[in-house]
């Protein structure tokens, strides 16, 4: 999960004005842990929301490998959370930022066993 909320981290601050913030926050929602990367940058288009997980992809296709990365943070974000029984979801418009949230199946909390 490090490597997964790392990978999240650093692609909202790439996308980031000066100015901007990257906020996370997390909670429990049932019987799952809910995991939250808010960014206050330039936001997603409604068309690339079912893209942004899919490997090698770039909202931006001036974007390369030397000017914005891989395009292997999300996608390895995905696997990861999958690999754990969880899911990974981005939401945003343009202009007013992106949500990337991660889903997980919580474990008991300590002293619950039988």
């Amino acid at each position: 999960m490090r490597q997964a909320l790392g990978n999240l981290v650093s692609n909202a601050l790439r996308h980031i004005p000066a100015d901007g913030a990257v906020t996370l926050a997390g909670h429990r929602d049932g019987t799952d842990v809910v995991l939250i990367v808010t960014g206050t940058g330039a936001g997603i288009a409604p068309q690339d929301l079912p893209h942004v997980f899919e490997r090698f992809w770039h909202a931006e296709k001036s974007r390369s490998r030397r000017t914005g990365g891989s395009g292997l943070g999300l996608p390895i974000v995905r696997h990861l959370v999958a690999a754990h029984g969880g899911t990974a979801d981005a939401a945003g418009e343009p202009g007013e930022g992106a949500v990337l949230t991660l889903r997980l199946p919580a474990a008991e909390p300590p002293g619950d066993e039988p």
